[in-house]
Parts: C-alpha cells; sequence; structure tokens
C-alpha cells in the first residue's frame, strides 16, 4: 500500500478515537510503519508532532461542544484525555484564550484547528539536486535536549539551546577541527518530539574512545556535557540547499520537498535511523557560500 495512503489512514483512526484512547503504535500500524517512522513522516509532512496535533484537535471539539451546551465542564475534561477540570480548563484557555465555563455562554470566540486531509493536487515541476551515499558507521559526540511541541515552540527551544550551549559549541568545534562546520543530530522520534544533539566528529585520538570507552563518558559527558551519538552506516539521501548568508532557513523546506515529491517515486523509503542537518557556516569573505546538507537515512524497496 501507497504510504501517503496509510498516513491518510492513521488519521482517520486518530479523529475517530479523539473522545477514547489513541495509541500511538495503533496509528503507525495504520500506514504500516513503526512508532518512530511514523513519527517522523507525521512531523514533516504536517510541521507538528503527532501529540501536538491531537491536542489541538480535542481542544477544537470540546469548544464546539461547550459552546453547544452540549456538555459539562467536567465531562468534557475526562472525555478528552484530561485527569483533572484544572488541567483541562489550563488546555483550553492556552489554546482558545478562554475558559471553559466562558465558552458556554453566547457569543463565545473559539479558535479552530482542522482536520489534516489528504488532497490530490498538481504540484513538483521543481528541480531538487540529490545524490546517495553509503556510509560507514560513526560515532559523533554532543549537546543533547529533546524539543518538544508547535514548530513555534520548538524554534523557542532551539533558539535557547543554541544560546546556552554557544561557549561548549567553541569548544566542540576546536576539537573536531573543523570551526566552519556544525552536525545536527534528530533521532529518537516520538509522538511528543526528539531528541537534537548540536554535535561533531571529535577524533578518536584526542578523547582516548579507542583506548578506554569509559573514559568519555566519566570526563566529556560529566564535565562538559557531551553525550555520545552513535550514526550508523547505510544509505542516505543527500540534499544541499541554495548557497546563501542564511542557509538554516531554507533546510526545513527542502526536508518536506524530498520526502513529499522525491520519495515516492524514487524506489527508496525511509529507514530507521537519525536525520543530519550539517551546516557549513563559513565565517570569512565566502559568508555568501554558506549552505545547509540534510541527510536522510534511506534502503531500496
Amino acid at each position: 500500500m501507497d504510504w501517503i495512503t496509510g498516513i491518510g489512514r492513521s488519521i482517520a483512526y486518530i479523529e475517530d478515537n479523539l473522545a477514547g484512547e489513541i495509541d500511538p503504535a495503533e496509528a503507525a500500524a495504520r500506514s504500516y510503519a513503526s512508532p518512530s517512522h511514523f513519527a517522523r513522516i507525521f512531523s514533516i509532512l504536517s510541521g507538528m508532532t503527532l501529540a501536538e496535533y491531537v491536542r489541538m484537535r480535542r481542544l477544537t471539539v470540546a469548544g464546539a461542544e461547550l459552546a453547544k451546551g452540549e456538555i459539562r465542564v467536567i465531562d468534557a475534561a475526562l472525555k478528552y484525555g484530561y485527569d483533572s477540570p484544572d488541567s483541562f480548563a489550563k488546555a483550553f484557555r492556552a489554546f482558545h484564550g478562554i475558559s471553559p465555563s466562558e465558552a458556554r455562554r453566547s457569543g463565545a470566540k473559539l479558535k479552530s484547528f482542522s482536520r489534516l486531509s489528504l488532497k490530490l493536487t498538481l504540484e513538483g515541476g521543481t528541480i531538487m539536486n540529490y545524490r546517495i551515499e553509503e556510509t560507514k558507521p560513526v560515532r559523533l559526540l554532543g549537546f543533547r535536549r529533546r524539543f518538544t511541541g508547535l514548530p513555534s515552540e520548538r524554534m523557542e527551544q532551539e533558539k535557547a539551546f543554541f544560546c546556552e550551549t554557544r561557549l561548549g559549541q567553541f569548544l566542540l568545534a576546536g576539537m573536531a577541527k573543523d570551526a566552519d562546520t556544525q552536525v545536527g543530530v534528530m533521532t529518537n522520534f516520538g509522538d511528543d518530539g526528539y531528541d537534537y544533539y548540536i554535535a561533531g566528529a571529535v577524533p578518536e585520538d584526542l578523547i582516548g574512545v579507542h583506548r578506554n570507552p569509559e573514559y568519555v563518558g566519566e570526563e566529556l559527558s560529566d564535565k562538559l556535557g557531551l553525550e555520545p551519538v552513535e550514526i550508523p552506516g547505510g544509505l542516505w539521501l543527500v540534499c544541499e540547499t541554495e548557497r546563501c548568508q542564511y542557509p538554516v532557513t531554507k533546510h526545513i523546506p527542502l526536508r518536506q520537498e524530498a520526502v513529499t515529491n522525491w520519495l515516492p517515486d524514487s524506489g527508496y523509503e525511509l529507514r530507521e535511523g537519525p536525520e543530519l542537518m550539517i551546516a557549513h557556516w563559513y565565517c570569512d569573505n565566502r559568508y555568501m557560500e554558506r549552505y545547509c546538507e540534510i541527510r536522510l537515512p534511506i534502503r531500496k524497496i
């Protein structure tokens, strides 16, 4: 079955169970994918996590029912998966801007987050430069943070993460002996978000990993906050953004284009594994040559 059709089946399952239990594993199974694979595809296509989609759809439906006077606040809280009326009221106000009790009043202004739907449209006709590479496993070291929530919320989390680890990034770049390149690693995809590493390829002879692996954990991880992240070998789809001063604004649309336009007819599919976003950030007079490289793990169908 086409994986796009599978996504449609998964969305239908979610919508049919907004007032009940939604099992991420079952949602993934409807598209014949593992939970982590489905979480990644869903995030790429929709720009949000599965948990955020479910939360906003439930609050939308709950708001409509309260406005019609069809349900009490306490019943709405239980129906749509909240442990208490207080937690429901907090989430409801954050989304709608008013309390659940205010939503029951005539003329209350509510927000609506529409259901995702798949539409057949005439798209494409664009050129995307890509290559397929096969690599061996590699071990990187980096600073890790888990990103959750909506894209706007993740942008704030990412900004804070980069600012908080700025000094460590300089140390990492020095150990990796490549000040112009920074590796971002997305892994451990789940319905709530994913782990993100600011990483670098630190030479083994510098950190002694081949002599005593425990040294890395005891010294670098504890003192600098660095953690190892394993990048498995295999095939990768490699795409590059255009060369410009600020290419970091270009890699997200490129990632979506690769999955929605290139992947379906390529003879490949995404496999389990981390994604890489490598920023080639030149700070000298080559600043207009900066670009980002995305690497998606793939395998032949």
